[in-house]
C-alpha cells in the first residue's frame, strides 16, 4: 500500500477569546505576578469569567448569559460539599434568589442552575458551595494507523481479512464515545457478520437542564425507566451524527476497515463495542451540563454495557483548578469507578506568536485522566520520522485558584501524558440515513476533507480525513481496549503508567510537548500481559498491600520493533502531578498510586469514594453509583522502596535552556534507563504533607503568562487536514 502524501490544506475551527476575557486576563497577570509570595488567603470560588459577568457594564456575548425581564441571568454549575447530598438548603436558596434549579448530577455533587448575576456573590458566601463556574459552551475540539502504533505485531494481533483478526482486537470491551453521535450502520462499525457494534445510543443534548435527581433515578424505579426511554436513540434514526465528528472518532478507536482490500481504514481495536453518548448537537456544540449528564449516564450504565473506556474528544480551555473544575471532578469519579478516561489535550499549541505552552484544557488537566497530544506520522508507517504536531496543546496545566489577596496559584501539572497519531487520519464519515447519503456538516462545509476519496464514497462506507488531538485520543482509547482485553485486571492509573513507560520518546520534544512519548501498542500490551489479572479486584476489596507482587511473569525487554524499526521504551512515568518515576519496582510491586480513587498532586492527596445503590431485582450491588465524595486522603503509602525518582535531574524550568519541564523526554528517558535518579530507600507516605519537593514547577509570570491560557469556553476543536490519497489508491 502506498503512503499518504503531504497535506494540501489545513483547516482549523476554533473559538476566539472574547475581548472582555482578554482584558480580564491582563489584569490578573498584573495582580498575580507575586506568585506564591505571602500567606495564601481564602480561595475564590467564582470563576473569573463569572466575575466579569457580574461587574461588567456590558453583557458578555456568551450562551450562558441572557437578559430576562431586565435582569442579567446566568446559567451556572455549582459544586457543593453539603452534608445533605440532595443539597436541599442550597436548592431553596437558589429559588429564594430568583433562580431555578435545572439539574443535579451523581458523578459530581453539583447543580445546574439559572440565577440572577447579582445572586452569585451571595452564593459564593455559602459554606456548602465549593466552586461556581458558567455552564460553558462545548464543541467537538488505513491501516497505517494500526502499523505505526504497533497494533499489528506478534504480541498484539495479525490482521487476516475482512471477517477475522488473529489476536487482540478489543472483543468484549465497551468504549463510550462522548461526542456528536455515531452512525451505527457504517460498515467500519460492523461486526464480522454484519450487525453493528454500536450496542447503545443515547442523546444527552439538553439533559443537562432536564436531569431528575437522586431518589427519582434509583435503579429499577419508574422514573429511571422513563428517563432511559427519554434519552434512548431509536434504531434507524434519520441523522444519528449530523456533525460527523463522533463517527470518525468511534471508527479511529474501533473501526473495522478490512472490507476494502486496497485501502484498509481499520482502527486500533476493530472488534470493541461502541456506546454512543451524544453530548454535542448538529453544529458541534453543547454545554458542560450536557456533558456532565452524559458522564452520569455512563457511570450508571457502565456495568450493563461493560464500559471500560470513556473517550472524550473535547477540550475545555478552563482556568479553573482540577480540584474544582466540574468536568475534571466528574472524570475523576468515573476513574474512581474503574473506568479509563481518555481525553484530548486540545488544539491550541500553535498561535500567531509561535509554539504556545500552558494550553492544556479540561478535563485533560485532571491528574486521573489520560491526556493525549497529537503526533504526525509524516505519511509513513515508520516511526523514526514522527514529530509532535504544532497544533497539539502543550503543558504544563495552568488551571489554578485565585486567593482573596489576588494571588493566583497555578496547578502546573505535567501534561500531556503521551502523544498518538492525529494528523491526516482517514476514517468513517457519517451521512444521513433518511434521506440516504446526505453528508455530515463537517464534510459538507469543508468538502476538501473528501478530496481524493471519491472512489470510496459508497453509502455506509463513506470516508473523510481529520486531524487533531480529538483524533489522537481515540487511538489511545483503542489501545486501552486491547490492554484490557489482554488483562482485564488493570486499574486506570496502572493503565496510564504502562502506556507511559512503554512509549517511545520522540527526538527533541519536551516533557510538556509529548509527555512520556509516542504511543506504543506493542509494548503496552506486552507489559500488560506480564501483570496479575486480579489487581483491580484486590484494590477494590482492600486486600492488596503496598509492595505486594503484581507481576506474574518476568517484565518484558523494554524495547519494541514496530514497522521494521527497533526502539527503546521511554521508561518514564509521571507521578504526583509534577514528578518523574522509573524502575522495575513500578511493575513488580504494588504502588498505592495505582488505586483509582487516590489522586496525589504536589504536597496533597485526595481520596474519591463512591456510594453505590443497594441491589435491586435487576441491578447487582456495587454496580450503580449513587453518590461520589471527595476529601483529603488519610495517612498512607504512595510509593514503595525501589522506585527511582528523576524529578531532580530535570532541574529548574527554562525554555531557553531546555531544562525542567522543557527537558526533552528522550534525554530524561536515557538518564533513567542508565540508572540515574534517586531510588527510594523507604516508602513515600502521606503524613501531614508529602515528604518530597514540589517537583518540576514553573515560576509564575516568568516563562508563562496568563495570556497563553485559553478562555473558559469548552472547545474540542477539530483540525481537518486534507490530503490526496496515494497514487496507488486512486
Amino acid at each position: 500500500m502506498g503512503y499518504l502524501m503531504p497535506f494540501i490544506v489545513l483547516i482549523e475551527r476554533r473559538l476566539l477569546r472574547p475581548m472582555w476575557l482578554l482584558l480580564l486576563a491582563s489584569v490578573v497577570l498584573v495582580t498575580g505576578m507575586g506568585a506564591h509570595a505571602g500567606k495564601p488567603g481564602k480561595a475564590r470560588k467564582i470563576a473569573r469569567d463569572l466575575e466579569v459577568a457580574i461587574s461588567s457594564p456590558f453583557t458578555p456575548n456568551e450562551r450562558w448569559v441572557r437578559l430576562r425581564g431586565g435582569r442579567r441571568m446566568i446559567d451556572a454549575i455549582i459544586i457543593s460539599n453539603a452534608a445533605d447530598r440532595d443539597m436541599l438548603a442550597l436548592r431553596d436558596h437558589v429559588l429564594l434568589l430568583g433562580g431555578t434549579v435545572n439539574a443535579g448530577f451523581s458523578t459530581v455533587q453539583a447543580l445546574s442552575v439559572t440565577v440572577p448575576a447579582r445572586a452569585l456573590a451571595e452564593l459564593d458566601e455559602r459554606d456548602d458551595v465549593v466552586a461556581l463556574s458558567p455552564n460553558r459552551t462545548t464543541r467537538h475540539t488505513y491501516s497505517s494507523l494500526e502499523t505505526t502504533t504497533g497494533a499489528v505485531t506478534a504480541g498484539v494481533r495479525t490482521a487476516t481479512g475482512a471477517t477475522t483478526y488473529s489476536g487482540l482486537d478489543g472483543s468484549g470491551i465497551g468504549i463510550a464515545i462522548l461526542d456528536s453521535g455515531v452512525m451505527p450502520n457504517h460498515r467500519n462499525l460492523a461486526t464480522a457478520g454484519g450487525p453493528s457494534r454500536v450496542v447503545k445510543q443515547v442523546n444527552m443534548v439538553g439533559q443537562g437542564v432536564n436531569l431528575a435527581y437522586s431518589e427519582g433515578l434509583r435503579p429499577d424505579s419508574t422514573e429511571r425507566k422513563n428517563y432511559e426511554t427519554l434519552v434512548n436513540v431509536a434504531a434507524g434514526a434519520a441523522l444519528p451524527d449530523a456533525y460527523g465528528h463522533g463517527s470518525h472518532v468511534a471508527a479511529v478507536a474501533a473501526g473495522r476497515g478490512t472490507y476494502r482490500s486496497s485501502f484498509d481504514t481499520s482502527g486500533v481495536a476493530p472488534n470493541a463495542s461502541i456506546i454512543d453518548v451524544k453530548v454535542l448537537g448538529a453544529d458541534g456544540s453543547g454545554t458542560v451540563a450536557d456533558v456532565l449528564a452524559g458522564m452520569d449516564w455512563v457511570a450508571y450504565n457502565a456495568t450493563k454495557y461493560n464500559i471500560r473506556v470513556v473517550n472524550m474528544s473535547l477540550s475545555a480551555g478552563s482556568t479553573t483548578s482540577w480540584t474544582s473544575d466540574p468536568l475534571a471532578w466528574s472524570a475523576r469519579s468515573l476513574v474512581a469507578q474503574g473506568l479509563v478516561v481518555v481525553t484530548a489535550a486540545g488544539n491550541y499549541g500553535l498561535t500567531s506568536g509561535g509554539i504556545t505552552f500552558g494550553t492544556i484544557g479540561s478535563p485533560a488537566h485532571d491528574p486521573s485522566v489520560i491526556t493525549v497530544g497529537s503526533s504526525n506520522m509524516r505519511g509513513t508507517p515508520e516511526r523514526a520520522d514522527d514529530v509532535v504536531n504544532y497544533f497539539s496543546s502543550r503543558g504544563p496545566t495552568r488551571g489554578g485558584t485565585v486567593q482573596s489577596n489576588g494571588v493566583r496559584l497555578a496547578d502546573n501539572l505535567l501534561k500531556p501524558d503521551l502523544v498518538a497519531p492525529g494528523n491526516a487520519i482517514i476514517s468513517a464519515a457519517a451521512t444521513s440515513v433518511v434521506p440516504q447519503g446526505q453528508w455530515n456538516r463537517l464534510a459538507s462545509t469543508a468538502p476538501l476533507l473528501l478530496l481524493g476519496l471519491d472512489s470510496y464514497q459508497a453509502y455506509g462506507q463513506t470516508l473523510m480525513m481529520l486531524s487533531g488531538t480529538s483524533v489522537s485520543a481515540p487511538v489511545v482509547s483503542g489501545a486501552v481496549a486491547l490492554m484490557l482485553q489482554a488483562n482485564p485486571g488493570l486499574t486506570p492509573p496502572l493503565v496510564k503508567a504502562i502506556l507511559q513507560y512503554s512509549a517511545q520518546a520522540l527526538p527533541n520534544a519536551s516533557l510538556v510537548e509529548q509527555g512520556a512519548g509516542l504511543l506504543n501498542v506493542d509494548g503496552a500490551v506486552r507489559l500488560a500481559k506480564a501483570m496479575r489479572t486480579d489487581i483491580a479486584s484486590r484494590v477494590k476489596a482492600g486486600t492488596i498491600t503496598p509492595g505486594s507482587s503484581i507481576n506474574i511473569t518476568a517484565l518484558p525487554t523494554p524495547s519494541s520493533t514496530v514497522a521494521g524499526q527497533t526502539f527503546n521504551w521511554s521508561r518514564t512515568v509521571f507521578v504526583g502531578g509534577r514528578h518523574i518515576a522509573s524502575g522495575d519496582a513500578l511493575f513488580t510491586q504494588y504502588q498505592p498510586i495505582y488505586d483509582p480513587g487516590l489522586n496525589w498532586v504536589g504536597s496533597t492527596a485526595r481520596r474519591t469514594t463512591i456510594t453505590y445503590w443497594p441491589a435491586t431485582k435487576n441491578v447487582a450491588a456495587n454496580t450503580v453509583p449513587q453518590w461520589v465524595n471527595e476529601a483529603s486522603a488519610a495517612t498512607g503509602t504512595l510509593l514503595t522502596p525501589g522506585v527511582r525518582m528523576g524529578t531532580a535531574l530535570a532541574g529548574v524550568s527554562s525554555k531557553i535552556g531546555r531544562t525542567g519541564v522543557f527537558l526533552p523526554t528522550a534525554t530524561m528517558g536515557g538518564w533513567m534507563a542508565s540508572g540515574s535518579g534517586q531510588s527510594l530507600t523507604s516508602s513515600l507516605v502521606i503524613s501531614g504533607g508529602i515528604v518530597l519537593s514540589e517537583g518540576v514547577v514553573l515560576s509564575e509570570g516568568i516563562v508563562l503568562s496568563e495570556g497563553v491560557v485559553l478562555s473558559e469556553s469548552l472547545s474540542g476543536n477539530v483540525r481537518a487536514t486534507v490530503a490526496a490519497p496515494p497514487a496507488a489508491e486512486r
